[in-house]
């Protein structure tokens, strides 16, 4: 069910960064946890980062403290800043509701490390 949206993907040499946003209606944004997966070509989509509604994080183990996942829920959106970026990190990003178990998806947004 892809009923998010998501921009801010593209191209950038190792090192670098970009930040990701995710907006949604507020009855899928509003009242549950968000997260941010990824998926590179041939694997199989895996969970980056979690957001409770109160705001408290959690990241799996490859980020190593480089990527940041925050919300505004005034405005109905999701970030994920992604800093230090290797090549290893190419892959769809996908917006998310839910923590661990998702009932809503995003479209996707590429990013590409070069």
């Amino acid at each position: 069910h892809v009923q998010l949206v998501e921009s801010g993907g593209g191209s950038v040499q190792a090192g670098g960064s970009l930040k990701l946003s995710c907006t949604a209606p507020p009855y899928i944004f509003g009242t549950c946890g968000m997260s941010w997966y990824r998926q590179a070509p041939g694997k199989e989509r895996e969970l980056v980062a979690t957001i409770d509604t109160d705001g408290e994080t959690t990241y799996v183990d490859f980020v190593k403290g480089r990527f940041t996942i925050s919300r505004d829920n005034a405005k109905n959106t999701l970030y994920l800043q992604l800093n230090s970026l290797k090549t290893e990190d190419t892959a769809i990003y996908y917006c998310a509701r839910g923590l661990g178990r998702v009932d809503y998806w995003g479209q996707g947004t590429q990013v590409t490390v070069s």
